[in-house]
């Protein structure tokens, strides 16, 4: 069923919306009916895209990360995807309220996880990780992920436009925050040893 309405979103979102919100799940069916399952496309196309094809630097030969160092990043990886959309959906769930809304956490679980189908597709690129190439297919990808939230947010959360905008805005200024903190911690890590190892 993920994969019905993971294409539901990208050819028909304004229908799909309404089958998400009359949807009967909880919040373990969209984590691991949905999330769970797309969620596993980035860190595995990027182990892959690191250890076998590697990228280039000028006109040497390809660096590729050893399977030992990749296996590990890819696994936090994945983690970080899963634990940041139930997050995501919690902190929704807490400013219910203040949008004068009040809809139960499987609801904010899914406006945090359904929004973000495009990026987690697009995470297939990965498997040739050229940074040029990720931007050209990541852009449009987060761009349809932000019109999905938005639009999202008026369907799931029963708000009238003008509200519904403020809220998504709200959210994406929190998305924002957690990334800046994901790269803040992936630096500290770095810091610590904990980062790549390449092959020579």
């Amino acid at each position: 069923m993920s994969v019905n309405l993971a294409i539901g979103l990208l050819m028909r979102p304004q229908e799909t919306w309404g089958k998400i919100r009359d949807k009967d799940q909880g919040v373990g069916g969209v984590l691991l009916g949905h999330t769970a399952v797309l969620g596993l496309i980035p860190p595995v196309c990027a182990y892959y895209g690191t250890t076998q094809v590697g990228w280039t630097i000028g006109y040497s030969d390809p660096v590729r990360l050893t399977s030992d160092s990749a296996l590990p990043i890819s696994i936090i990886y994945y983690l970080v995807i899963i634990v940041s959309i139930y997050t995501l959906g919690r902190v929704i769930h807490w400013m219910n309220v203040t949008y004068g809304t009040d809809r139960p956490l499987r609801q904010c679980i899914a406006l945090a996880a359904y929004p973000a189908t495009p990026l987690l597709l697009v995470g297939v690129v990965q498997i040739y990780p050229v940074l040029w190439l990720n931007y050209l297919i990541g852009l449009p990808a987060l761009a349809y992920s932000i019109f999905l939230l938005y639009s999202g947010t008026e369907f799931l959360m029963g708000l009238p436009r003008e509200r519904a905008f403020l809220m998504a805005s709200a959210i994406l200024a929190v998305c924002l925050i957690a990334l800046v903190g994901v790269l803040a911690a992936t630096v500290t890590l770095w810091g610590f040893g904990l980062g790549p190892g390449f092959l020579i």
